[in-house]
């Protein structure tokens, strides 16, 4: 039969119905149903019976069930002249023309269900793979890309344009796709569009482009060379491809592309392993030698040498060989071999797909299906179609295969070589690992998919993979690492980080294994990483008065709003930095917390000067006066963890009946009290540049019942009247940090006063033991390993050491080691102690990073959180953990007459 539409010869007919009729359940049924399609077939030829369908369709109202009573003639004309010996491209540009047709149709119907006798504009269908270069096959389901302009696309008089177009998506595919008790037109795919994960069916023009001009992936490049304008507003259609012509077709050698779908290939390949050579279950389309890669071969080629030169943009595959060879870049013997192959796959993949209309491209592994296929093409068996078959697909596997001679060196791309280099770094489950390195190489996980990030990703691959291997969970510091990944912004610069900066790699390996606190902050800002590239970043932080002014000038430039932003990333910085010295072993965790205590410290100066000065430019000074801040607990003992709060008193010195000085004076109670809650808010409510501190100011005088700022004069005389014996035993913790160097003076005087007023020993004792009972009661440890509430621990040490400090008037330092040290030295506490405070002291550091619900670490963690305490190992660590909790707690009780 030939492409003119002659009729065809009346005996090759005859043999192709019959065929059909014993081998293919679908098309014996068509024959039955639709016999006057048959007749008219021999009597009219193909071309004339698809004419005559269409115009049947087309006078029928019910778009529905036109379409599909359409689709019925043409599978069936369509099958017979193909069987009957019609050429391929005039079997696949028929079914091609078919669904152009179809969903032109869809489109115009859609439309003008919402907006009567509007014509279809502004909404177009792209057609791209098979359907775009006209060589559907017979049982494809097609791939458009739909796209809408908002200013032209018809729409009733409230409608939003989006809304609008992806209405008219979903009708489209209802119409092609539905199954009734006709069929259904075509299987419609719409995962080609582009970010496809994350935009709606329809387009608009603006975002297509813009994802195109921006973060488009090599295969979509690939996908574009078959593009075209195929229903719907055909000329908008065109102008949109006119417009990313210069996204497909490169000026400049993009062999980053080149070797993205070279890689994509051989994970087509490997996923697909089973079916790799010729025989039962062999998969045509994806196998070793099968069509895909006839396809992929063509435009290699195309995306190399295309941009320069337009001869060889063609769309269809059968079209690009032949001029391949002719502007000298494939052998013409080559070409033409390839060419062929390509037919004979095709052809054969049409008569599987003719066997029950599905969409499949894999021989049958039954042997009686096979021997079905194989006779449907005019084959004796499935001996037959193997030996027809299997010459092509060796010529085109190695054809495809001298491809990969140039491919850079790393890490493997196919499945057996990438699960061995993985098993060989480490990995448990090599085949888990694959799978998520395949969504970062393939741009499934949205953070990869521009083009700029996987070029960062392949050389720096190598490096982390070594670094992962070095964990000890590898499999699940990757799974971090993936879960990091998939929550950036963009992937690039860690991607460029890592390669520039390889040692870098295991420190941020070493946060993933270890510390889940550091990683979760990671998440939120990749940019923190930027900080270990200084060689400062493993060193202590300096003294205060440099961290302030570091502080201050990371805050420079801009409004108040862009200070509290500047401060709050410097800040996360350095603790971030801090976090990482002991997760990688640079550091002893008292060096670590001390760090934590002087960054928070500078960050209390810096925020507090900042806002003090914005609050005085509008509110005016108190003349005389001034804030003063007060640190208490951890801070206030210079030694915090990651996870701290700041517990802070506001203290201000001058007439509280004073008044500012500004345009509308406020009395001096109201004004700290007010510039109190700004620095609170300074410190801690969270800005476009995260959380800071959470401030805890329940320590001040009278609690949440009083006044969140107080005179020092109120302050002096409420504790030396009215405090209770917990609030003194707080404020043995207590040191001024943020006011001049006189009012920091004069507060501290009100410390030492209330701290060596003479306290009654048994009050001390029974206030503190019942202080103790009501922690416990209400505050229970959360864990075996919280290192601070549970008996014996932390808690238990600072009553003990707090209740001596205020008895004998011995140690009074608000550092708790020093303050132990000072009662060991006076006899007043047992020869130990100190000691035994310190390794719980560096466990809780530890602890809030690695396991920050006090739970037993797990196990690949366990020998960090030794090492860093000072053991030897993990059992030494439980062995030494145990002794300081007995030392403590029997010091805690003999201290407050327990027994």
């Amino acid at each position: 039969m030939q492409v003119t539409g002659d009729i065809p010869d009346p005996a090759a007919l005859d043999r192709a119905i019959a065929r059909a009729s014993a081998t293919s359940p679908f098309l014996r049924g068509l024959i039955v149903r639709r016999g006057a399609i048959v007749e008219r077939l021999a009597a009219d030829g193909l071309i004339s019976t698809l004419a005559e369908a269409r115009a049947e369709s087309a006078s029928d109202s019910d778009i529905a069930h036109a379409l599909r009573r359409e689709r019925q003639a043409v599978a069936l004309a369509v099958a017979l002249a193909d069987l009957a010996g019609a050429s391929f491209e005039t079997v696949t540009h028929a079914l091609s023309d078919f669904a152009d047709h179809a969903l032109d149709r869809a489109i115009s119907a859609a439309i003008a269900e919402r907006t009567p006798g509007e014509a279809a504009r502004g909404f177009v269908a792209l057609a791209l793979g098979k359907q775009g270069s006209r060589e559907l096959n017979y049982s494809s389901d097609i791939d458009p890309i739909l796209l809408f302009d908002p200013a032209t696309l018809p729409r009733r008089a409230r409608d939003d344009p989006a809304e609008a177009a992806v209405r008219i998506a979903r009708r489209v595919v209802a119409l092609l796709q539905e199954r009734t008790a006709d069929g259904y037109v075509l299987r419609v795919d719409l995962r080609l569009r582009p970010a496809s994960e994350a935009t709606p069916l329809a387009v608009p023009l603006g975002l297509a482009i813009t994802h195109y001009e921006s973060s488009a992936l090599p295969w979509e490049r690939a996908a574009f060379i078959r593009a075209r304008a195929a229903a719907g507003d055909i000329v908008m259609g065109e102008n949109f491809l006119a417009h990313i012509r210069p996204f497909v077709w490169r000026r400049a050698l993009d062999y980053g592309a080149i070797r993205e779908m070279r890689a994509l290939t051989a994970r087509i390949r490997d996923h697909h392993a089973q079916s790799q050579r010729p025989g039962p279950g062999y998969d045509l389309k994806r196998g070793r030698g099968g069509i895909r890669e006839v396809e992929f071969f063509a435009q290699v080629h195309q995306l190399i040498h295309g941009g320069r030169m337009p001869s060889i943009r063609l769309p269809a595959t059968l079209d690009v060989l032949p001029a391949l060879a002719q502007a000298g870049f494939v052998a013409p013997e080559e070409a033409s071999s390839l060419a062929e192959a390509y037919r004979v796959l095709r052809t054969i993949e049409h008569r599987l797909q003719m066997i029950d209309d599905r969409q499949t491209h894999r021989l049958p592994e039954d042997p009686l299906a096979l021997d079905a296929v194989a006779r449907l093409a005019d084959l004796g068996d499935g001996d037959a179609l193997v030996a027809r078959l299997a010459p092509h697909i060796d010529r085109v596997g190695r054809a495809y295969d001298a491809l990969e001679q140039d491919t850079p060196t790393g890490l493997p791309q196919a499945t057996e070589g990438l699960d061995a280099a993985l098993h060989a770094s480490g990995f448990r489950d090599p085949a888990a690992a694959r799978v998520r390195l395949a969504d970062w190489r393939e741009g499934r996980t949205r953070t990869t998919r521009s083009a700029a990030a996987r070029a960062a990703l392949e050389p720096m691959l190598p490096g982390l993979i070594a670094a992962l291997g070095r964990a000890p969970d590898p499999d699940a510091a990757l799974a971090q690492l993936d879960e990091l990944v998939r929550r950036l912004p963009s992937a690039v610069n860690l991607f460029r980080l890592l390669e520039a900066r390889p040692a870098i790699a295991d420190q941020l390996v070493a946060i993933l294994a270890h510390a889940p606190a550091l990683a979760e902050e990671l998440r939120r800002r990749a940019s923190l990483l930027d900080g270990l590239i200084d060689a400062s970043a493993l060193t202590p932080p300096p003294d205060v008065a440099t961290l302030s002014a570091a502080f201050a000038q990371a805050g420079a430039g801009g409004d108040y709003q862009a200070m509290l932003d500047g401060v709050r990333f410097a800040v996360g910085e350095r603790r971030f930095q801090l976090g990482l010295q002991l997760i990688a072993g640079h550091a002893d965790p008292l060096d670590v917390g001390a760090g934590y205590a002087r960054v928070a410290e500078a960050a209390v100066e810096t925020l507090a000067q900042a806002t003090v000065a914005d609050f005085e430019r509008a509110n005016g000074r108190i003349p005389g006066g001034e804030l003063v801040i007060l640190a208490l607990g951890r801070l206030g003992g210079g030694v915090l963890t990651h996870a701290s709060d700041l517990d802070l008193i506001y203290l201000f010195t001058g007439d509280f009946l004073a008044e500012s000085d500004g345009a509308r004076p406020i009395g001096a109670t109201t004004y700290f009290n007010r510039l109190a809650q700004r620095v609170t808010a300074a410190l801690s409510v969270p800005t476009a540049a995260g959380p800071l501190y959470p401030v805890d100011t329940r320590l001040r005088p009278s609690g949440n019942q009083g006044l969140l700022a107080v005179s020092l004069d109120s302050f002096d005389r409420y504790e030396a009247e009215s405090a209770w014996t917990w609030e003194h035993m707080a404020l043995t913790r207590a040191r001024p940090i943020f006011g001049a160097a006189s009012a920091r003076d004069a507060a501290q005087a009100a410390i030492d006063r209330t701290l060596t007023r003479r306290h009654d020993p048994a009050t001390l004792a029974a206030d503190a033991i019942k202080m103790r009972g009501d922690i416990a009661t209400h505050k229970p440890p959360a864990g075996p390993f919280d290192v601070k509430l549970i008996d014996g621990g932390l808690v238990d040490a600072e009553f003990a050491v707090h209740l001596l400090q205020l008895r004998d008037g011995v140690g009074l330092d608000p550092h708790l080691g020093v303050a132990a040290a000072a009662l060991e030295a006076a006899g007043l506490i047992a020869a130990g102690f100190a000691e035994a405070a310190a390794l719980l002291a560096r466990m809780l550091v530890t602890l809030r990073l690695v396991s920050p619900t006090s739970q037993v670490p797990a196990e690949p963690s366990r020998a960090l959180v030794a090492q860093a305490s000072g053991a030897r190992d993990w059992a030494d660590l439980l062995a030494r953990y145990d002794a300081a909790r007995a030392l403590i707690h029997g010091e805690w009780r003999r201290v407050a007459g327990l027994g």
